[in-house]
């Protein structure tokens, strides 16, 4: 079977997250990604988080669907050997700081010199042009700057960082996005173009509408917790065996559903129960409803019990909870990978199914320039100047 993204050749420069991520999506539907590593200097991914053996988990993961060369892109010879690698390439991904890959002669007009139909992918902090342009960046920061830490958290707690790299997974899948637009463009105009990225816009236009309500309203997004100002009960529910579950009633029947089956329908006939703005004034007294019912019985009795009135709940989980759950299973959500280093590793699947073209991953994460021979020995190097190369410190 033939992959929607076969006979793509994509050359991912970046580090950590956003950017390998992006470039990750585009491997898993069959493009052939290249990842490019510093000789000295390998994706700080690499030692991100626990590891196994030495084996850092969190590459196994980000690097999955690629091979991986070393290359020094500040040496001249280092560049040139670039330049020969995306001559026949059609995606480069890249996330230095705006100006670096120009000094470095491998600018946007340097590279569509070589290879005008390169889509050239730029993943930067703030993105190619502006008074924080040339700013280091991370997602912590667009997390912080997005609007998003400001409304996340209690309502008397300090503004919240999420607990991962949000911010870079949102940009790794408008990246991907940007470059299929940019490739079907490529159809139309046979012309290559840059996609300028910088992680602070994506996960902003993720946050709804607060841009507009202030601009209408002056209304300022407050944090609220686990509660909604559209609608109640909206919240997390501790039950009697110390789990938890959520409960979410956004439309007005599964609100009147989830007050009968707690034994408060009584609350369905007072006026403001009416509207979800309304409910939401009140969540005080319709979370004591609930959370009353939820603190008497067992965590699988609340769910089993919600779904028989067809109430919306789902159970707080962990990662064993996932591993363990059969609608996880059933849709094969995660999937076990052979891998030389480890023999097998589980970790998340393709994110969603194409029923004709569906993507896979078939292998994780490899060892740092794994196929730095291969992949130049195809460019026509000699083994006598690859090994050159390396004892320069070019590969």
């Amino acid at each position: 079977m033939t992959a929607p993204l076969d006979g793509v050749k994509v050359v991912d420069l970046a580090t950590l997250f956003a950017g390998p991520l992006a470039a990750a999506f585009l491997g898993d539907f069959g493009a052939d990604v290249i990842k490019v590593e510093h000789p000295a200097k390998p994706d700080p991914s690499r030692g991100h988080g626990p590891a196994r053996d030495g084996v850092g988990l969190w590459w196994k993961v980000l690097g999955r669907n690629k091979r991986t060369v070393t290359l020094n892109l500040s040496d001249p010879d280092g560049a040139a050997l670039l330049r020969r690698l995306l001559a026949d390439a059609d995606v480069l991904v890249e996330n230095f700081r705006p100006g670096t890959l120009e000094r470095w002669g491998l600018g946007p007009a340097e590279l569509h010199a070589v290879n005008p139909r390169l889509v050239i992918t730029r993943i930067s902090g703030f993105g190619q042009f502006g008074p924080y342009a040339r700013r280091p960046g991370f997602g912590t920061l667009a997390e912080a700057m997005s609007g998003f830490a400001a409304a996340t958290g209690e309502p008397d707690g300090p503004p919240t960082l999420p607990p991962f790299g949000l911010a870079d997974s949102v940009s790794a899948l408008a990246a991907a996005y940007a470059v299929m637009l940019a490739l079907r463009a490529r159809d139309v105009t046979g012309a290559g173009q840059v996609v300028d990225l910088a992680i602070i816009e994506p996960i902003m236009a993720m946050l709804g509408p607060q841009v507009t309500w202030y601009d209408q309203l002056g209304y300022i997004q407050p944090r609220l917790g686990n509660r909604s100002n559209n609608n109640a009960p909206r919240n997390t529910y501790r039950c009697a065996d110390g789990r938890w579950v959520a409960v979410s009633t956004s439309a007005q029947s599964i609100a009147e559903r989830v007050l009968r089956l707690v034994g408060r329908g009584e609350l369905i006939d007072e006026p403001w129960f009416a509207t979800g703005s309304g409910r939401a004034a009140h969540a005080d007294e319709l979370d004591a409803a609930v959370s009353a019912w939820v603190s008497q019985r067992d965590r699988d009795e609340v769910v089993a019990a919600f779904e028989e009135a067809q109430a919306a709940v789902a159970p707080v989980y962990d990662v064993r909870d996932i591993l363990a759950d059969p609608q996880y299973a059933a849709l094969g959500t995660v999937r076990t990978v052979p891998d030389e280093e480890l023999g097998e590793v589980r970790m998340q699947n393709v994110p969603f199914r194409l029923t004709e073209t569906p993507g896979a991953i078939r292998h994780a994460g490899r060892r740092h320039g794994q196929d730095t021979d291969t992949v130049f020995g195809a460019l026509g190097l000699s083994a006598e100047e690859l090994a050159a190369l390396r004892e320069r410190g070019v590969l």
